[in-house]
């Protein structure tokens, strides 16, 4: 193994997370109580070569410290030095998911077409589902071809939580805007 990937719990308001960093960059950002237990930490210690260590770091610093600004509903975006983990592919659709405004849905198939890869929206569905960084990088925007709510790592409630979260802030932010 090479190195340490960091890790601290984080408590929000929808369930507990494990943030993670390894070189200065936050790489996890996963639900401790999740569909699939271990498989982001497991595919994360053998894509660096890395072993996990509880600590802290100047990246998980920050992303706690923006989290409770997300949470307090005063951050609509993350800025934090992201690694990403995972096959090219994997990392196309993690950026993507970067663009899907801030209290906005959007189908598979709407993400997948934005990638070029319109007949992919299987394989975007199932990169959606890896990504490492839930809420930071925002899977949970991604919605069924009928805008229904699908699967979360975190958990439907936590999905519902996050969705509900920034329309209502993003209503508040639009009545400031208008005065």
């Amino acid at each position: 193994m090479d190195g340490k990937i960091l890790t601290q719990n984080y408590q929000s308001p929808c369930g507990e997370l494990i943030l993670g960093e390894y070189g200065g960059k936050l790489c996890l950002c996963n639900w401790t109580d999740e569909l699939h237990p271990g498989r982001v930490e497991r595919r994360l210690r053998a894509t660096l070569k890395a072993e996990m260590a509880e600590g802290t770091g100047e990246a998980i610093g920050e992303a706690a410290a923006q989290l409770d600004q997300y949470f307090g509903g005063t951050r609509t975006a993350f800025h934090i030095p992201l690694l990403f983990a995972g096959t090219p592919f994997q990392q196309k659709v993690w950026r993507g998911l970067l663009a899907v405004p801030y209290g906005a849905t959007i189908p598979y198939g709407t993400l997948a077409r934005r990638l070029g890869q319109p007949t992919a929206a299987r394989a975007v569905a199932a990169a959606v589902g890896a990504n490492a960084m839930s809420i930071v990088v925002p899977c949970h925007r991604i919605v069924g071809a009928d805008g229904s709510l699908t699967g979360f790592g975190g958990g439907m409630a936590a999905k519902r939580f996050l969705l509900e979260l920034e329309n209502r802030n993003r209503s508040r932010m639009s009545q400031t805007d208008a005065k």
